[in-house]
């Protein structure tokens, strides 16, 4: 690290948290900091870290000190001036993001360490680390990725009798070993970069995606929404997505899997009860979502591994299954790219996969059959990387589900007991293709609408208990692309429509929050922050573009999608990969369009259908 960052970037967070050395916590926070970025990708910290090194050149300009030599009060008036420009202002607020990550995390323990909870059992696995895995193997069938596609098709295919070998770039994670870890401690393993992949455009997007054993259902909100009926006739009728047909039956059995029910009132949480008052007392249709965790406890992490265990991600429900029936887990395992028989009558056909070791060390796995699902983001690259890359819809059709967030602040605490990370839909605009979800993050992981800097900062910070957190995503039209063979390069440019829809769904949610109660709402727009009732919000508004907001992005889909036309769809109407024999399409890069709900069901039922399909034709 340049010696120079390596000081700007401890000064740069005490001025961002008003340290005046009063509080104990602040003074950690620089090192967790550095624990955060060191996990993230090179781009993402060396960004980070210019952007710190500019801050010191500007405090060098303005006072002939760099920020290592500059009083508290001095440190916190040079960042607020620098705040004031509008222009600066996008820059210092995106590098709020990793500093209130690691301040939450900071702030947490110093208030309380983590619960010691029981080490639940989890069912058993047969994982074995590609460091003990022979450099040659064989099997009937090879699944690259282990989310909820990957599972749900070893699965199938281990049932019907092959030998089946699950590829897992990731570790494998226990329930026990989630217990009395952090939050982001748990963050920054189980999110590829640490949660900094981004998709390049106006805005840029955040779209984490998770990194382990199980996959994304490791650390998504556990919030099971079947695939819409009108969504699924699309599917059918429009694309020609022929394992749409018997859809609904594999939803149910994904359904099944996972155990999903509606939550319960009893850990529904505060946050919960609020947006459902706020919209009882405006008359829209809301309710708890359905969830695939039964005896929840309300601990509010499922975005960093359940430490109950309560939530059935697909390593605690589907794989174990597919274990029993004979299939075997290799982790830590990259597979560089498919084995492929050029030279075979009718055409090339996949022969297995050649996978890298964390050593750089190299094994081979020989199958007939490679199902692929290693996610919309890494599906296109590990084909082009495999020379199965040329049809030329491959990487496009990204849809993601983009999404922003807005608080308000209450005049009684809302968090500090039992909640659900995700746990009431509102969905009066869902036909709009807007959905509302009332969310309650982990420690630093909801603080991104705080505004400010300094110690009105560290206040808001110390406050978080008065805020709830609403979360709204919209049902976008494909825009994005997947570029490149290696590292995740994403290009997406928000729709107009959807640019529309994301401003409209932050004045519902704010007009949610005060039919609740709000005192005020914090809008996450850095130059109008707050507003203390709807005609406040609605003249703030006015002036608000969909690039003052902070939008990530969820559920990437669509990327090497199935459909009739071979123009444009990349796998043929049973989920085949066009181009190749033996090669099948399993995850949510299969779905023709977005699916406009959490799509864990959609992905696991798709899955369903392209095996059971496959099987059915051998």
């Amino acid at each position: 690290m340049n010696p120079r960052t390596d000081t700007a970037l401890p000064a740069l967070t005490a001025a961002f948290l008003g340290d005046d050395g009063t509080t104990d916590w602040v003074r950690g926070v620089p090192r967790r900091l550095r624990t955060l970025l060191d996990a993230m990708p090179r781009s993402a910290r060396t960004a980070v870290h210019g952007a710190a090194l500019a801050v010191d050149a500007y405090a060098l300009a303005r006072t002939g000190r760099r920020l290592t030599a500059l009083a508290p009060g001095e440190r916190e008036r040079l960042l607020a001036r620098l705040a004031a420009h509008r222009t600066a202002l996008p820059v210092l607020d995106a590098l709020k993001v990793p500093v209130l990550l690691a301040a939450g995390t900071e702030r947490m323990l110093h208030r309380e360490a983590p619960a010691a909870r029981p080490a639940a059992d989890d069912p058993p696995l047969d994982c074995t680390p590609s460091a003990a895995w022979p450099n040659r193997s064989t099997a009937d069938a090879v699944v690259v990725g282990s989310g909820a596609g990957g599972a749900m098709a070893a699965r199938t295919l281990a049932r019907a009798g092959l030998r089946v070998v699950v590829v897992e770039e990731g570790e494998h994670h226990t329930t026990a070993s989630f217990a009395g870890r952090t939050p982001l401690d748990r963050f920054t393993g189980l999110y590829r970069d640490a949660g900094a992949t981004i998709a390049y455009g106006a805005p840029p997007l955040v779209v984490p995606t998770g990194r382990a054993v199980g996959g994304t259902t490791v650390v998504n909100s556990g919030t099971c929404y079947r695939t819409p009926d009108h969504v699924l006739t699309r599917w059918r009728t429009i694309h020609g997505f022929a394992a749409a047909d018997g859809l609904t039956t594999h939803l149910d059995e994904a359904e099944r899997t996972l155990r999903v029910a509606r939550q319960p009132l009893d850990v529904l949480g505060e946050n919960g009860r609020l947006a459902l008052s706020g919209a009882r007392r405006l008359g829209w249709a809301a309710g708890p979502l359905r969830r695939n965790a039964p005896g929840c406890q309300g601990s509010c992490q499922c975005v960093v591994g359940c430490p109950t265990g309560a939530k059935q991600s697909v390593q605690l429900s589907v794989l174990p299954d597919a274990c029993a029936a004979g299939a075997r887990i290799v982790t830590a395992a990259r597979v560089r790219r498919l084995l492929v028989d050029r030279d075979r009558p009718g055409g090339p056909r996949a022969s297995g996969v050649l996978v890298s070791r964390p050593d750089g060390s190299e094994l081979e796995i020989l199958s007939p059959l490679v199902v692929v699902a290693a996610g919309a983001l890494g599906t296109p690259q590990l084909l082009r990387r495999s020379g199965l890359g040329g049809h030329p819809g491959l990487g496009r059709n990204l849809s993601v589900h983009p999404a922003i967030s807005v608080a308000g602040r209450f005049g009684t605490p809302v968090g500090g007991g039992q909640a659900v990370l995700q746990s009431v839909a509102v969905e009066e605009l869902h036909a709009d293709g807007i959905l509302i979800e009332a969310t309650a993050a982990p420690p630093g992981m909801s603080s991104f609408v705080l505004p400010g800097v300094g110690r009105a900062l560290r206040d808001a910070l110390e406050d978080t208990e008065h805020l709830a957190t609403l979360g709204a995503m919209v049902a976008d039209r494909p825009s994005g692309r997947v570029l490149g063979r290696h590292g995740t390069l994403l290009r997406y440019a928000l729709a107009p429509r959807d640019a529309g829809r994301l401003l409209r769904a932050q004045r519902a949610m704010g007009r949610l929050l005060f039919a609740a109660g709000a005192e005020e709402v914090l809008t996450g727009v850095p130059h109008a922050p707050r507003a203390g009732d709807m005609a406040q919000l609605e003249a703030l508004l006015a002036d608000v573009a969909v690039r003052h907001l902070h939008v990530s992005a969820f559920h990437p889909t669509g990327t090497a999608a199935a459909g009739a036309d071979e123009d444009r769809a990349p796998a043929d109407p049973e989920g085949r990969l066009r181009g190749a024999h033996g090669v099948l399409i399993a995850d949510g890069s299969v779905l023709p369009s977005c699916p406009e709900v959490n799509p864990q069901l959609s992905i696991m039922a798709a899955a369903l259908a392209v095996t059971d399909r496959w099987l059915a034709r051998t």
